[in-house]
């Protein structure tokens, strides 16, 4: 069994819960997820399954987009609903549709972040909610990343509450942090916030109406239909492709290194194939004259 189930991952769970669940629906140990989703997150999380395993590097990198809503007027100490309130301000007056799209518009692009303190990235060799927990200082590292696209959704004015909620879709790069961009989305517009909900709707080319939930995926065993899969070309197509003939396809499965095509693809990775089915992916060798394989697949791939 080798392919990608497009889940849709529900609140409440890790994503390694969904992997070890996987595990024991398809009665295979041979599964990884390609991207952490916090508990509290819903929304698109590929699993892969038997030799679609190795791709997860390049379904981890690929662009996510995520549906959000920033509350103004409270921030907490995680930067979300989850955590304990640090500062609470009235918002007195609605802010306007035209004011937050116009500060939303200045987050497009290439923008740095401060780590959140409630995260896993490590300082020092521990985790920086290590620190958190232990209510030690510790110095915040910077990161630059790449807001590929911002979309004011609607807008919320709780008149009782003094508070505002703004909804935004985004489409990022690896690495962003959403409840960072609420939080300073919120400093722009003049207030204190957090980030009060999230879901993620789309990684690479899968979103969120190509997924199944894990009682979808048991329904289907249960009536004996195949398991919805789907063929690893079909989630790559962010990668270049490199189209290849029958003799050196034998070279490919051998892991031979290539002489440097004359048409060389864009991306550091890329897709071999044959007859629209994967072969491998291959990157250029360090010395710039031919490509070596950075992994080959041994199956026959589903179309």
């Amino acid at each position: 069994m080798d392919g990608i189930l497009p889940l849709w991952k529900n609140k409440g769970m890790t994503s390694h819960d969904c992997v070890f669940k996987v595990r024991k629906i398809l009665g295979t140990k041979k599964v990884g997820h390609t991207g952490t989703l916090d508990p509290e997150v819903e929304g698109v999380l590929p699993i892969c399954i038997g030799e679609a395993t190795k791709i997860v590097p390049y379904l981890t990198d690929t662009t996510k987009t995520y549906r959000a809503t920033a509350t103004l007027g409270i921030s907490t100490d995680t930067e979300d609903q989850t955590g304990a309130i640090q500062n609470q301000v009235n918002v007195e007056t609605e802010i306007s549709s035209e004011s937050i799209n116009s500060i939303l518009q200045e987050f497009c692009g290439e923008i740095t972040q401060q780590v959140p303190l409630y995260s896993a990235v490590k300082v020092k060799g521990k985790k920086l909610y290590e620190y958190a927990r232990a209510n030690e200082p510790v110095e915040r590292p910077f990161r630059q990343v790449e807001i590929h696209n911002i979309r004011f959704l609607s807008s919320r004015y709780d008149k009782v509450e003094k508070k505002q909620s703004i909804e935004l879709e985004v489409t990022c790069s690896k690495g962003t942090y959403v409840r960072t961009l609420c939080v300073d989305i919120g400093e722009k517009l003049g207030f204190p916030s957090h980030m009060s909900h999230l879901v993620r709707i789309a990684t690479g080319n899968l979103s969120e109406q190509d997924t199944y939930t894990l009682e979808q995926v048991q329904e289907h065993l249960d009536s004996n239909q195949s398991v919805p899969l789907l063929s690893i070309n079909k989630v790559l197509t962010h990668l270049d492709e490199l189209e290849i003939d029958e003799k050196t396809k034998e070279k490919v499965l051998h892991g031979q290194k290539l002489p440097l095509p004359s048409t060389m693809p864009d991306t550091t990775f890329f897709r071999v194939t044959y007859h629209d089915q994967i072969v491998a992916i291959y990157q250029i060798h360090d010395n710039k004259k031919e490509i070596k394989p950075a992994r080959v697949f041994r199956f026959n791939e589903r179309k």
